[in-house]
């Protein structure tokens, strides 16, 4: 059984961004959004604090692919 491995936290924008990314390389994810969580539930969260899972397998793959879309973002 595949297990899901915490990969990356930021904002939901961010994070819909790294999705569709991995959505393009047919790799599945996992969004926890504690933002809406902690809204529902009465209590306040960091505008930080979406998290993004993928398979153990997948991990070396997606780190790549998120790297690379910082490097190019703070290239240009």
């Amino acid at each position: 059984m595949n297990e899901h491995v915490k990969v990356f936290s930021n904002s939901a924008i961010v994070i819909d961004r790294m999705v569709q990314l991995l959505e393009d390389e047919k790799i599945p994810s996992l969004v926890k959004d504690n933002i809406e969580s902690a809204r529902v539930a009465g209590f306040g969260a960091s505008y930080y604090d979406v998290e993004l899972y993928v398979y153990k397998p997948d991990v070396e793959r997606v780190v790549a692919i998120i790297e690379s879309f910082f490097e190019k973002d703070n290239s240009q």
